[in-house]
């Protein structure tokens, strides 16, 4: 215990010291993050690849602990063949963060990265037992685990947008592991953890608004990285449903956040790694709290979670799939709360059926097209058009196909129509489409039916144009044969 305590302080004292000291080389050299009054709310230039200092402290707490005279230091070198082997994979996720800070890199590239980062950890013995005490085959371990030291890194990176937020998640997380072990008796996860808290201390006293260093992704890409690896460490000696509920709950905030942005921007056809202000501490702000309150409330929400993970472990086993689904519900409501406007919108179109409406003309559409495609003349394309027009709310339609003309009702109706809609097609060919004002359908289905005749119409009546004539020179060569006969 008392090698946990010199290690943790240590690393605080490191990281008090040197956090100031390469601040100002960050400063002198430019590395800096600079506003831009959108997303970047902070006023000033700010020093950024606060990865560094708490690496820095990190691994040198070790390196004095193991020249110290505390029985720790015995330990940490009976461990070192072990932690060799992860320190590949941390290399690598540190070194893409650092590269991402000086230089910049493009979303796939660090996605690339981290796939590498999560390879090597892997190789180094990092893989998840089971999942719920059911074990999981060895191709399914691998990929899961991947998948899960990927979405870990991610999630403490998208959550770093306010001063000491991401850093002070991460401390709370690295705690609530650093309990989970003690309480385990893996003293290896606790030697893991027990720097790392003091490290991440002694930076956020840097960090917390107003911050004069960020973590940079240098930063949060490698304590999520971390945090994903000591998670699995941390379900090794509980691979039951406890085991899977205690780290779920200790990163729920970033995991969520992280989650909930995916969603959002597919809801929005937007690219996944694209920036925005609607993460949950953007919400916070613009419900009318200040940067430093929003940071307080979600250290509070964060640790109410790590409480509830330590509960999981250590009251009772049976409490894990309540805790789990009163964890989902609370999910529920904080996104109700929050007033995202694509979850409000994607639950009002449920709630009214327009989403069934929308997959039923969709369905339509598609087997018009499939009709239209099939069509081997113009009076075909003409019946599948009459008899799909009704469906999207059409009163009439007329189709101009060379010297042909069509009409559907052959009169035109007397009712008023609220508008008409014309698209031309190569040559004078033309679709007219008149819609009453009082119809029910929605104008939205209309406009795809409309799309689907101009995409589709120019195609088939040129088709139709060579077969007539290919025909047509097929009858006069016939007929200039039968006269030579």
């Amino acid at each position: 215990m008392y090698s946990l305590i010199f290690l943790a302080a240590v690393s605080l004292l490191l990281a008090l010291g040197l956090t100031p000291v390469l601040r100002a080389l960050f400063t002198r050299w430019g590395v800096v993050d600079w506003p831009d009054g959108k997303r970047k709310i902070h006023q000033k230039p700010v020093a950024r690849m606060g990865g560094v200092p708490i690496m820095a402290a990190y691994l040198g707490a070790y390196g004095i602990l193991i020249l110290s005279p505390f029985g720790g230091g015995q330990f940490v070198r009976g461990a070192l063949p072990e932690v060799l082997r992860l320190l590949p994979a941390v290399a690598v996720i540190f070194a893409v963060g650092l590269v991402d800070d000086i230089w910049g890199l493009k979303p796939w590239q660090k996605l690339a990265g981290q796939a590498v980062a999560a390879t090597f950890a892997i190789m180094g013995g990092v893989q998840m037992a089971g999942v719920g005490g059911v074990s999981l085959p060895p191709v399914v371990a691998i990929i899961g685990t991947a998948l899960w030291l990927i979405a870990c890194t991610n999630a403490v990176n998208l959550i770093d947008g306010m001063d000491g937020l991401a850093a002070g998640i991460a401390l709370l997380a690295t705690m609530t592991t650093l309990l989970g072990g003690l309480a385990q008796g893996n003293m290896a996860l606790a030697f893991a953890t027990a720097p790392l808290a003091g490290a991440l201390l002694g930076f956020l006293r840097y960090n917390f608004n107003p911050a004069s260093i960020f973590l940079g992704d240098s930063g949060s890409l490698t304590l999520g990285f971390l945090l994903g690896c000591y998670s699995i460490i941390w379900n090794y000696k509980a691979p039951t449903m406890v085991g899977m509920t205690a780290p779920l709950l200790t990163l729920a905030v970033p995991l969520a956040d992280a989650g909930l942005a995916i969603v959002r921007r597919f809801l929005r056809q937007q690219p996944i790694f694209s920036a925005d202000r609607g993460h949950i501490h953007h919400r916070l702000l613009a419900l009318g709290l200040t940067p430093r309150n929003v940071v307080l409330l979600l250290y509070l929400v964060v640790g109410a979670c790590a409480w509830l993970s330590l509960g999981v472990g250590l009251l009772h086993k049976n409490f894990a799939e309540p805790i789990l689904f009163l964890f989902v519900v609370a999910v529920l409501l904080a996104i109700n709360f929050l007033k995202y406007v694509e979850f409000g919108t994607a639950r009002k179109l449920l709630q009214q059926g327009a989403f069934l409406r929308l997959l039923n003309a969709q369905i339509l559409l598609d087997g018009v097209e499939e009709q239209i495609d099939k069509a081997d003349c113009v009076e075909g394309c003409w019946a599948q058009m009459v008899s799909a027009s009704r469906n999207f709310g059409f009163t009439s339609l007329e189709f101009q196909a060379g010297d042909r003309v069509f009409r559907h009702p052959t009169e035109l109706p007397r009712e008023d129509c609220s508008w008409h809609v014309q698209v031309n097609l190569p040559g004078m060919d033309r679709v007219v489409l008149r819609r009453s004002a009082s119809s029910q359908h929605h104008m939205t289905l209309a406009a795809g039916f409309v799309e689907l005749l101009g995409r589709m119409l120019p195609g088939k009546l040129a088709d139709f144009q060579v077969a007539k004539v290919v025909s047509r020179n097929a009858a006069r060569i016939e007929s200039e044969a039968t006269r030579e006969a």
